[in-house]
């Protein structure tokens, strides 16, 4: 077994040291080549860029979100890159909460992360990070009278919940390894905060969340395969949380409540999970009512209750459902949804007693749309539509989906394309933790179909796309097929000519980033173009440093290569090891110096093995964001301006 960290086995093991003047100078000159090598292209960036900003609303409103008597909403005003949160009383005057740009001057990243007014609505909790590392600092506001109270609790997670007095919350706090691993109570003007709940199980993260009753919180502790609910009326800040049912290893379930109710959902006796009742005076399994079953082929990903209402969300071979049922009579039915590849799921809904459900709905032609739907008379009302400026027409382009096997492949294009194998394409692909990437609408992504591209995304294992079931064939020593998978997609889509090896890029963030770089080293004359976002590519090394956010967690997602089956198994896949003199695809990778989920070195170490091995001059280029973290620029503007490098890149290979 090799020596973790033994720079005479890892010649870039150098490159984890981001205090060495060395380290932050070889970035630099990363930048600085990415840049000179996509100096020709400066003209179409720009190009790319006023395209991709003339399409979007910059003034803008979001759909107002019923709490009470106020209203919640956001809006933008163009030229400024974060959003405004505000609220009004009934039909009153306009309030503003919380000006994000405000908040983010003289910071070169800025994100929100918790936003909630106290039951009263007269003081507001809400988190900021400044670094883009995921450590939030919490702030409290009087709304009444505008001040900032000294309140001030730094390195939390991104829940915060309330108590019904208006004067205590609770929130979670962030170990060395940046895992949310301690729920405090804090009471507004005390400095020193109970600690309520610690969890010493380096597998499991916690969260915060409020029942859509406003009758408890609930402390979500979970695992990839585990969780436990631990409960506590917002009427009682100072008492002690309860288990809901205690944790049983590859158990799941999550819960929301109704009067006397528990509706838990649950994989305990169904692979695709289902919903039983149990009393909350004693939720204890021998209690339990079925009320949804399991059933073969469709996945529960969520259930919740309304004053008269229940919902949840399904996924049936592939696609979302939102299902409806009666809790007087019984009666069930799903929304109705008009395209037959899409994407729908619930939106905010803050309200108990009501019969209207938010939710919104999209697929590759059709913009992101928000509705609000009867539950009782079945009818639904278009609150909103995303705006497209420059006279966006849906008719003019095309989605289908096809299969590779059993893997969906979802496309669109614009009409007018031939498919004679001369087209050029982007795949998407994921592939992990159980995460669907579900279809949904890209106005950016108009600037590549206009240009004769087809967009496809693979529906691969690993992901929840056709369901539980689906995710279970794509981790531990399955997870090769994630990588199969995707390869099988892509020579499907070059043998019905949607494309062809030279026309083909492929494009992953993240998990997904390893995603690219095990199918690049397994078939790299797939592939003319790749563009890596953040990627998990040295994935066995950061596997085997436990001190390393997430990695823990992640031994029940990709094994334990502490244990030598898991060792030679992530060995035999892991990108940076498998690295090889071959020719490879022209590679564009991104990094961010902040990142906690996946550390900066890891894009770079593995482009700097690309460099000294492979057998070509295609380009390979790396850029680094030295101030911010996972999710690149945090600034919409700046986040278009990514994006236009991306694809300037692509259109300068392919094209």
């Amino acid at each position: 077994m090799t020596v973790h960290g033994d720079t005479r086995i890892d010649n870039y093991f150098w490159l984890r040291d981001r205090k060495d003047p060395d380290t932050i100078a070889y970035l630099e000159a990363e930048n600085a080549y990415t840049k000179e090598k996509l100096q020709h292209t400066e003209e179409l960036q720009a190009a790319l860029y006023a395209e991709m900003l003339g399409r979007i609303q910059q003034t803008d409103l979001s759909v107002p979100v019923k709490r009470d008597e106020y209203f919640y909403y956001t809006r933008t005003e163009e030229g400024k890159q974060y959003s405004i949160q505000c609220r009004r009383k009934g039909p009153g005057a306009e309030e503003i909460v919380l000006d994000c740009n405000q908040l983010a001057e003289g910071h070169k990243y800025f994100r929100l992360g918790a936003f909630i007014a106290s039951p009263n609505h007269r003081m507001l909790a809400y988190s900021v990070d400044f670094e883009g590392d995921e450590k939030y600092t919490v702030r409290v506001k009087n709304l009444d009278t505008g001040e900032l109270l000294a309140d001030e609790i730094p390195n939390t997670s991104y829940t915060v919940e309330w108590a019904a007095d208006n004067a205590t919350f609770f929130y979670t706090t962030l170990d060395e390894a940046l895992r949310p691993y301690k729920v405090f109570r804090h009471a507004l003007g005390v400095k020193e905060d109970a600690l309520i709940y610690h969890e010493p199980d380096e597998r499991f993260t916690l969260d915060l969340s409020s029942t859509r009753s406003r009758t408890y919180i609930f402390i979500n502790i979970n695992s990839s395969l585990t969780s436990e609910v631990r409960y506590l009326r917002k009427d009682q800040p100072t008492g002690e949380f309860r288990i809901l049912l205690p944790r049983v290893f590859e158990t799941e379930y999550d819960a929301t409540h109704h009067g006397d109710s528990f509706f838990i959902r649950t994989n305990d006796g169904a692979k695709g999970f289902r919903v039983v009742e149990a009393s909350v005076a004693d939720p204890a399994k021998p209690n339990w009512k079925e009320i949804i079953p399991g059933r073969e082929g469709v996945t529960i990903e969520s259930v919740t209750a309304f004053q008269d209402y229940l919902v949840t969300e399904e996924r049936h071979r592939g696609l979302t459902q939102i299902c409806i049922r009666d809790m007087h009579t019984g009666d069930q039915h799903s929304i109705k949804f008009p395209e037959p590849v899409y994407t729908a799921e619930l939106g905010a809904n803050a309200e108990f007693n009501t019969k209207l459900l938010r939710f919104h709905y999209t697929s590759l032609v059709t913009p992101a749309s928000i509705y609000d739907y009867d539950m009782e008379t079945r009818e639904r009302e278009l609150k909103k539509q995303q705006a497209v400026l420059g006279g966006y027409d849906p008719q003019l382009y095309q989605s289908e989906r096809i299969y590779a096997g059993e893997v969906p492949i979802s496309l669109v294009y614009k009409i007018g394309f031939v498919r004679d194998g001369r087209a050029p394409m982007l795949l998407y692909g994921y592939g992990s933790y159980g995460i669907s990437i579900d279809p949904s609408f890209s106005s950016d992504r108009l600037s590549l179909l206009d240009r004769g591209f087809v967009y496809a995304i693979a529906h691969i294992r690993g992901g929840m796309d056709l369901g539980k079931p689906w995710h279970e064939a794509g981790r531990l020593l399955k997870k090769k097929n994630t990588f199969t998978d995707f390869i099988a997609c892509a020579e499907k889509l070059i043998a019905e000519k949607y494309t062809s090896p030279d026309g083909l890029a492929i494009m992953g963030r993240s998990a997904g980033g390893l995603l690219m770089g095990a199918v690049v080293n397994l078939r790299p004359d797939l592939f003319a173009a790749v563009v890596a976002g953040v990627p998990f590519v040295d994935s066995l090394n950061t596997a085997l440093d436990a001190s390393l956010p997430l990695t823990v967690g992640e031994y029940e997602e990709f094994g334990d290569p502490n244990k030598h089956e898991f060792y030679e198994y992530m060995k035999s896949y892991a990108p940076y090891e498998n690295v090889t003199a071959q020719a490879y695809p022209a590679i564009f990778v991104t990094a961010g110096l902040n990142d906690p989920r996946v550390s900066y070195w890891e894009p770079a170490k593995w482009v700097a093995k690309l460099r000294a091995l492979k057998t070509n001059d295609r380009p390979l280029l790396l850029k680094t964001n030295l101030g911010s973290g996972h999710f690149g620029a945090s600034g919409r503007y700046e986040y278009l301006k990514e994006t236009a490098i991306e694809y300037a890149f692509l259109l300068d290979v392919l094209c």
